[in-house]
């Protein structure tokens, strides 16, 4: 139940996060100045939490809708199952969101 929820509430935190997508893309077409803005917010520790959230809705919403994928064809759905693939996809999607950002930082010569 809570993953359903979870999936619903990812969805409309994708649609959200396109918003930030779009602005990156138009910054980073308008030049310097305004790519200077838009990685000073990103930097910023709220918009650090702002694209973690991001990312993990990213992940959580697509491991979710593979688990999804297999329930179409029918299965997973014994309780038991269901309960264990949620928490699956939970700490998979988490895992997936500290990866990239921890790859990131490696990549920037950041430290965690």
């Amino acid at each position: 139940m809570a993953t359903s929820i979870a999936h619903r509430a990812t969805g409309i935190a994708l649609s959200a996060g396109t918003i930030i997508v779009a602005w990156w893309l138009l910054a980073l077409a308008a030049g310097p100045d305004y790519y200077d803005t838009f990685s000073a917010v990103a930097r910023h520790p709220i918009g650090q939490i702002i694209l973690f959230g991001f990312v993990w809705s990213l992940a959580f919403h697509l491991l979710n809708g593979i688990r999804h994928l297999a329930w179409d064809i029918g299965l997973g759905f014994d309780v038991q199952t269901a309960n264990r693939t949620g928490v699956f996809v939970i700490a998979l999607s988490l895992l997936l969101a500290v990866v990239v950002f921890a790859s990131a930082y490696a990549v920037q010569g950041l430290r965690l």
